[in-house]
């Protein structure tokens, strides 16, 4: 008899903790600095959804990105560990991916929270942005497509939005055409000039074929280059469901609404069931967009309206929960992938990238305006509303906290850098428990961060910083974006050091003569950084050269749109999607 009660209880127990398990809702914008939203401090934005969600919820002051760049950050926070570990952090200028038609992606080994609640019984979504790869060895492989990764329905842009993707909206490959196309071709037409003057005056006899080739030369180099530019959307630019494509190239029309309408009919699908659902936004990447009822009603230009559309779409998710009565069993989490991109300025002079607030540099570099990231959750009746917590949290503290959410057990065959935040959320303690984080720049550590268990202040070393162009400024403008080695930055031993609990916006470096515990410090970061790196195991590099170049053979195009790649499936596809 008291086995049977004994067994009644525990099954009683599993019950009970299978009923609470909440919804995870993550809403994930791309490139928003923290200091655009209202609740961070910006008066001339309106953000009423985040905003609300902030009221509603907890406010992360110190909440900081694993990495600067999209793909890196997605892939830390997905898994939970630094983008070293999984082999997402290249060695090379280029951080991410930009041909869908490569063969990098985040590893089939890697877990991902979504796979890991799925296993629990959860309905598990993305919608929006992936920019984490899609196949291996051939265009029907899917390897790194995010139904791989334990999302059952997907709905969004596989890569990334790029200025490419939008007619009129410039290009990301200036630089690339300069030293790929215009230089070449300078030196091809002043070779020609030269010799065809050399050839007059008879100083030199040059036979016909020397030019027909150097023409011939040039043709294809600019014959290489319109087509470039000719194919380059509907090749890269697309949305997907699932497997299927279904609009090459991607229209920007009522994107934003699209979107957020597929997460709503999502969520009403599985009220019965505990699900994850991923929205990941295309705003504000450039290139920017906004639908008409949003466009030119902001006080910033069209980024303004990109954030106050996605501002919306924040909201009508928010009203969703509260129509179908989840929000008490609803854990939701706004975020950025990374800072605001302060070298977007439009060929016209508009600035199209956010604001960092009083944090120095931005998306690119680990100043502290790269990484600092807006984080807010909110869970009715579990986590108290109104807190503001300035505790250093990342986010790959996501993966911990909603696979113990789901009851799930942590992988135990690798390392998880992530750590729980409920404890912090709900007050069970008041530290962070990320005594150091590490702050990578590509595949090269960065900085190091050290918040002390009996002390207030949080320590920052840097051992390399990047060189900002021009002098002065605060960012790499001539190159776009800052790059993590030679030329390009600027090597400190001892490391740059910034006690940032009292100097947030890194202006003013401690020295020995400012810190008598100076070398002391330094010491107990070098050692913590020795710690660490003798955790990293050697893995391939998902962002080789080899890996992120475009290959035609893994080229996905509209089936039955012969060579064109252009098709619009959205409005004939009315499938209930699964």
């Amino acid at each position: 008899m008291r086995l049977l009660l004994l067994l009644l209880l525990c099954l009683c127990e599993a019950q009970s903790q299978v009923a609470t398990r909440p919804n995870i809702i993550v809403l994930m914008a791309d490139d928003l600095g923290i200091g655009d939203p209202g609740c961070y401090g910006n008066k001339t934005l309106r953000t009423p959804g985040i905003d609300r969600l902030a009221s509603e919820g907890v406010k992360l002051t110190q909440h900081l990105a694993a990495s600067p760049l999209c793909t890196p950050s997605r892939a830390a926070f997905l898994t939970g560990r630094y983008p070293i570990r999984s082999g997402m952090a290249a060695e090379n200028r280029l951080g991410v991916f930009l041909f869908t038609a490569s063969s990098g992606g985040l590893p089939t080994r890697e877990i991902t929270f979504a796979r890991l609640l799925k296993d629990q019984g959860y309905a598990t979504a993305l919608i929006g942005k992936w920019h984490l790869g899609l196949n291996c060895h051939s265009k029907a492989d899917f390897c790194h497509h995010p139904i791989h990764h334990g999302f059952d329905y997907y709905y969004g842009l596989p890569g990334t939005n790029l200025r490419d993707c939008k007619p009129g909206g410039g290009s990301v490959f200036t630089t690339a055409f300069k030293s790929m196309v215009f230089i070449p071709l300078q030196i091809i037409g002043v070779a020609v000039l030269t010799l065809a003057v050399v050839n007059c005056l008879g100083l030199l006899r040059v036979p016909h074929a020397v030019f027909f080739c150097l023409l011939l030369l040039a043709a294809l180099i600019l014959g290489l280059f319109l087509a470039f530019l000719h194919y380059f959307q509907p090749l890269n630019c697309f949305l997907m469901r699932n497997l299927e494509i279904v609009q090459q190239p991607i229209s920007y029309d009522n994107l934003t609404q699209r979107l957020t309408t597929e997460a709503a009919q999502f969520i009403r699908r599985n009220t019965k069931t505990p699900f994850l659902l991923v929205l990941s936004y295309l705003h504000v990447h450039t290139a920017h967009f906004a639908s008409k009822a949003f466009a030119g009603r902001s006080q910033h230009g069209v980024y303004g309206d990109s954030v106050e559309e996605m501002d919306w779409s924040v909201g009508q998710i928010l009203n969703v929960l509260d129509a179908l009565q989840l929000a008490s069993n609803t854990l939701v989490y706004f975020t950025s992938d990374q800072g605001a991109h302060v070298e977007e300025v439009s060929t016209k002079g508009e600035t199209h990238g956010g604001s960092n607030g009083i944090y120095k540099g931005g998306k690119g570099n680990n100043w502290e305006g790269g990484i600092r990231i807006p984080g807010i959750l909110r869970w009715s009746g579990v986590i108290q509303p109104g807190q503001e917590i300035d505790e250093p949290t990342s986010n790959m503290d996501i993966f911990p906290t909603v696979v113990k959410l789901a009851g799930s057990p942590l992988p135990k065959d690798r390392v998880i850098d992530g750590r729980d935040l409920m404890p912090l959320l709900q007050g069970i303690t008041h530290r962070s428990e990320h005594e150091f984080l590490f702050h990578y720049c590509n595949a090269y550590l960065n900085a190091v961060r050290w918040h002390p268990r009996n002390s207030t202040s949080i320590w920052k070393a840097f051992l390399f910083t990047p060189n900002f162009t021009p002098k002065g400024a605060n960012g790499c403008f001539s190159t776009h974006v800052c790059f993590c080695f030679g030329k390009f930055i600027t090597p400190h031993d001892p490391p740059l050091l910034f006690d940032i609990s009292k100097d947030p916006s890194e202006r003013s470096p401690v020295t020995p003569s400012t810190e008598p515990r100076f070398h002391e410090i330094l010491r107990v970061m070098r050692e913590a950084a020795d710690s660490h790196t003798k955790t990293l195991l050697e893995v391939p590099n998902q962002l080789s050269l080899g890996n992120i170049f475009w290959k035609p053979w893994l080229q996905l195009c509209c089936p039955s749109s012969g060579l064109s790649c252009r098709c619009d499936r959205e409005k004939q596809d009315q499938r209930v999607s699964r």
